[in-house]
């Protein structure tokens, strides 16, 4: 059976996917968590606490944001492909959730003090990623003049850019539900354009 802040959490997640950020109110998450919303407060700081918890546990994660590289094996353009495949149902997943928040300045503003002060945000992702390719980089598998910190926001712009494509088709959720060979023809795609500029060593 599921706890109370499970059932919250699952709540918010489908408020938040049928509304927007912006346009969610904690009334609405505890009414469709089946609670109160002074049980939601018990739990929860706002709307912004349970945002950052919904993206911690109830969308899909990019493993070098979590866990760093300790997850990842075989060849850099392996390591890239599953990187690529991860982010790109994360923003699949969190783009709809997300985005209304930019209608308003001031809840733009509230939200970005919030993920400030538990540090995070946005930057987390290329943060990560950038971070693989310095570890790779250290290792001898990228040339050690790599524009790594170009090919970390070209990778985390394409998956950002191919998720927003897909949104705006109508095919909201994480890549992974929407067709895993699509998935992988587009990760191999974006990993072919980058490795020349990666020119990592044999494996």
């Amino acid at each position: 059976m599921a706890s109370t802040r499970d059932a919250i959490l699952d709540g918010a997640l489908h408020v938040m996917r049928t509304r927007g950020l912006a346009r969610t109110t904690t009334k609405e998450i505890a009414r469709a968590a089946g609670y109160s919303e002074a049980t939601l407060y018990k739990l929860f700081d706002d709307k912004f606490d349970l945002f950052l918890s919904v993206l911690a546990e109830r969308l899909p994660t990019v493993g070098v944001v979590r866990d760093g590289a300790a997850n990842l094996a075989g060849s850099v353009a392996g390591k890239l492909h599953q990187i690529v495949v991860e982010m790109t149902g994360f923003y699949q997943a969190v783009l709809p959730i997300g985005m209304s928040i930019f209608s308003d300045s001031d809840l733009l503003a509230r939200h970005r003090a919030a993920v400030r002060m538990h540090g995070t945000g946005p930057e987390s992702v290329t943060d990560g990623v950038r971070a693989y390719l310095a570890a790779e980089q250290a290792a001898g598998r990228i040339d050690p003049a790599a524009p790594i910190d170009g090919a970390a926001m070209a990778l985390a712009g394409a998956c950002m850019h191919q998720a927003f494509l897909w949104c705006f088709d109508g095919e909201v959720g994480d890549a992974a539900t929407q067709g895993s060979a699509r998935v992988d023809a587009f990760a191999a795609s974006v990993v072919a354009a980058i490795l020349p500029a990666l020119r990592p060593a044999p494996d």
